[in-house]
């Protein structure tokens, strides 16, 4: 069963009953995924941006775009319009596609992983968290990577509240750490 029939024939109902939700356009669902990259100092090796472009198309299943920066900082060596990050936005089938692959199979990848923080809330229901490296995903092959980066994943619900984003994300499976409750 994919992840959004799960969350239309079971989640859905049990979310409403949960937080006693009476009207169905206020039940908790997911929006989008954002997957981001910082290309730091590789922000001036075409190359690298390329490979990082390729790499996480590859992973999201979408065309990943190049962000670039919005101001100049003299501080950091930036110049207005210079290639600063790598993204894609991924929503409906390829967000849950994404978000089965990221808990079935990448995460239980990382090495000594007891789970995810739950402190990547941010009080509006979304939530963000990092992952190092991009090898722990089956599609990246070793060998044609240039340098391993990290990313930064936010999920974006529909929600205000982190207690209901956090228990939408616990009942598809999401790894937390085991702990005490926020939100």
């Amino acid at each position: 069963m994919s992840l959004k029939e799960l969350y239309t024939n079971e989640i859905k109902q049990k979310l409403a009953e949960e937080f006693d939700i009476k009207n169905p356009m206020l039940i908790p669902a997911l929006e989008k995924i954002t997957i981001n990259v910082g290309l730091g100092e590789g922000g001036r090796d075409k190359k690298y941006i390329e490979n990082v472009v390729n790499t996480i198309s590859l992973i999201a299943g979408q065309k990943a775009v190049v962000t670039t920066a919005k101001k100049s900082i003299a501080g950091f060596k930036l110049r207005e319009g210079m290639e600063v990050g790598v993204k894609v936005t991924l929503r409906k089938d390829r967000m849950y596609n994404f978000l089965k692959k990221l808990i079935a199979i990448a995460l239980p990848r990382v090495r000594d992983f007891k789970g995810v923080n739950r402190n990547g809330f941010d009080g509006r229901g979304n939530f963000s968290f990092g992952l190092t490296e991009q090898l722990i995903f089956p599609e990246v092959k070793y060998d044609e990577i240039i340098r391993v980066h990290g990313m930064n994943i936010t999920i974006t619900t529909t929600t205000e509240s982190d207690k209901e984003a956090l228990r939408m994300l616990e009942m598809f499976g999401f790894p937390f750490t085991k702990g005490r409750n926020n939100g």
